[in-house]
């Protein structure tokens, strides 16, 4: 699984503060846990999805559009990675 620095990690993690809506702060969100689970919602996600894509100015191919993609800071993180890479 690729993996970003923690620099754009917390980039990752400032975008889902802002966008994700979470009741949660993210800070307290562990990386691997279900941010569904957690309260975020599939529209919530759209937002976090376009405002990921402004922040590393990167495009998620169609294939990259699931659920599963934005389902923890681990799985957004590894997908970013893989579009920077």
């Amino acid at each position: 699984m690729e993996t970003l620095n923690s620099e754009d990690s917390a980039r990752v993690r400032d975008v889902l503060e802002k966008f994700g809506k979470l009741p949660v702060p993210v800070a307290e969100i562990d990386a691997s846990a279900d941010l569904y689970d957690s309260g975020l919602t599939s529209h919530a996600s759209v937002n976090v999805m376009i405002a990921l894509e402004d922040e590393f100015d990167v495009e998620f191919p169609d294939a990259m559009l699931q659920k599963s993609t934005f389902g923890s800071i681990d799985a957004i993180t590894s997908a970013i990675a893989r579009l920077t890479d």
